[in-house]
């Protein structure tokens, strides 16, 4: 089965999300921690990316209590954790993404509860929130990768993404560059979600990335971002002026 295609999106950009749907990505993942969409961008940007078809997941800032409650206020799908440190840093900051007794999160009364709604017509409302919304771990430091299968077992963790280029160079590789190294790692990480039946996200920005992402069963991949493509549609318009250019 092949994976769904995603793509970053680093600004609050409703064009964005509506090309890339007419185009047949189907995830999404927008960046708060090196984008610069702001809490009330992603309020709204969130909606319109489901009303698109699209399932929606967060990366936040930060793996802090509030900023992973409101990415799933918003009504996120899933909330990505990055630079998670190791399995009791993964075990703290999982908890804040589901509901007692499998974690901490607090209840509230916005999007994700239809605004006081779900409560009142849904009698197990926070065991099946729970299992509805997702928690995904990156895997970019030293210590996640090598408790990658503990992060992977922990009951609130649903699955894990390879932070590439700050593994690669926490890893003292420097930039990444997918190396035998860099493919291990992912295959690592793979391992562990396929032992512990977690979801497998996996960054494939080339075609031997992908072809990686396909053999070990990744559920979603990540093949570009809203900046990419914008530097590379321009990229090739100037190209093609300049060719013009250097033939008069």
């Amino acid at each position: 089965m092949l994976p769904s295609p995603g793509f970053w999106l680093e600004q609050p950009n409703l064009a964005a999300l509506e090309i890339a749907a007419i185009l047949g990505y189907r995830v999404v993942i927008i960046d708060m921690e090196h984008g610069v969409v702001t809490s009330e961008s992603c309020n709204a940007l969130v909606p319109q990316a489901r009303a698109l078809g699209m399932t929606v997941l967060i990366r936040v800032a930060a793996a802090e209590r509030v900023l992973v409650q409101q990415a799933l206020d918003y009504g996120a799908d899933t909330v990505m954790l990055p630079m998670i440190r190791d399995a009791a840093h993964a075990a703290d900051a999982a908890a804040f993404a589901k509901y007692p007794p499998l974690g901490t999160r607090g209840a509230g009364t916005g999007r994700a509860f239809g605004y006081g709604a779900y409560e009142a017509v849904e009698s197990d409302f926070y065991r099946a929130a729970n299992i509805r919304t997702k928690c995904h771990v990156m895997i970019e430091t030293v210590g996640a990768l090598q408790d990658a299968d503990a992060i992977a077992a922990l009951p609130s963790v649903d699955g894990l993404f390879v932070g590439p280029s700050d593994l690669s160079l926490a890893r003292g590789r420097g930039a990444f560059r997918f190396t035998m190294e860099d493919e291990n790692d992912f295959r690592t990480v793979a391992r562990a979600c396929r032992q512990n039946r977690k979801t497998l996200g996996l960054p494939a920005p080339n075609a031997k990335a992908l072809a990686l992402a396909l053999s070990e069963g990744a559920e979603y991949v990540t093949i570009s971002d809203d900046l990419t493509a914008l530097r590379m549609g321009l990229e090739r318009a100037l190209a093609l002026f300049r060719d013009h250019e250097d033939s008069a």
